[in-house]
């Protein structure tokens, strides 16, 4: 038989006898899970909020190597905007004016992907949705250019005897893009050190590197002088294009001359108000002179065009 307990009551100095029945066993051991149960959620409440779990630790971690990477995507895409401006002013500058057709609507300018900071604080379903909605705008736009270049090509095709005498290739051999000195812009003028517009290409060759025509037209102009530009050419390709050929040493042609797409006109020289042997080349629209790295398409891929704009951009100071 098991022994009865007692607890000791103060209020009438008699031992009161504890109840021992199973229901309050039963509640005792209830009220005592309970409290461990309590105390254990508040321990690992407290521990939570002053220590990281290791997936806790494993999320930072992967968080703070997405976030680097953003950054570097970011400076890639920098420069990648860049280059698309300067692909987009070809396009307009280049094919629109050859096949005189508007340029194709691009509509508001978009970030295509979506950044790893908008991704952590969206849902999955918002995602998708966001996702599809771009996914018909490209699959929409790339329709519209479909259309837009099937114009184009019936429109070149009608203009095929026009197409030999655009400037369509560089004026020196120069594949691997090295000799390019000086770029379209506001340059240092080489003696008077000043801010001065370079209205075209410095191309730095050895004195009596072969020049070529950039496109079939007649010869305008010979000039030999010692100054400014000294001994250049100019050919008049008609539709509203001429080139500029200067700081030449020999002139291979004479004035009214047909020439065509490769011949060879002269050769490099430093006549002129040159600091080092080169060629300056221009080419004019309509009486205005435009970027020439927009004339070269016949001969350089894609790539060799970003190259080329990112290569134009650095030099500081012209040659002439």
């Amino acid at each position: 038989m098991a022994r009865s307990q007692f607890k000791f009551n103060p209020e009438d100095l008699n031992y009161d006898k504890l109840d021992d029945s199973l229901s309050a066993r039963i509640w005792r051991i209830v009220i005592y899970v309970a409290a461990i149960v309590v105390i254990a959620v508040l321990l690992n409440v407290i521990y939570s909020l002053f220590f990281d779990t290791p997936r806790e630790r494993q999320i930072r971690r992967e968080n703070e190597l997405l976030l680097d990477q953003y950054e570097t995507l970011s400076e890639r895409k920098a420069i990648v905007d860049t280059v698309m401006q300067e692909v987009k002013r070809i396009d307009k500058d280049i094919y629109r004016v050859i096949f005189d057709a508007e340029p194709v609507s691009q509509g508001a300018d978009e970030d295509i992907a979506t950044t790893y900071k908008t991704l952590l604080k969206t849902a999955d379903e918002e995602i998708v949705k966001v996702t599809a909605n771009r996914l018909n705008s490209m699959i929409n736009r790339n329709d519209q250019t479909a259309s837009m270049y099937d114009v184009l090509w019936i429109k070149g095709e009608n203009r095929a005897e026009m197409l030999p005498a655009i400037p369509a290739i560089q004026p020196i051999e120069n594949k691997d893009l090295t000799l390019i000195a000086s770029g379209y812009g506001y340059r240092i003028h080489p003696i008077y050190k000043i801010r001065k517009m370079h209205t075209g290409i410095d191309f730095s060759a050895p004195v009596g590197t072969p020049i070529y025509a950039t496109g079939d037209g007649v010869v305008e102009s010979v000039t030999r002088s010692g100054r400014g530009l000294g001994n250049r050419i100019v050919i008049d390709h008609g539709y509203g294009y001429k080139t500029l050929y200067a700081c030449m040493d020999e002139i291979g042609v004479r004035r009214g001359r047909s020439v065509k797409r490769g011949d060879v006109i002269g050769t490099v020289g430093d006549s002129g108000l040159s600091v080092a042997p080169h060629l300056h080349y221009e080419v004019l629209l309509n009486g205005e002179p435009v970027n020439p790295i927009n004339y070269f398409f016949l001969e350089l891929t894609p790539r060799d065009y970003d190259r080329l704009i990112l290569i134009s951009k650095m030099s500081g100071q012209s040659f002439d």
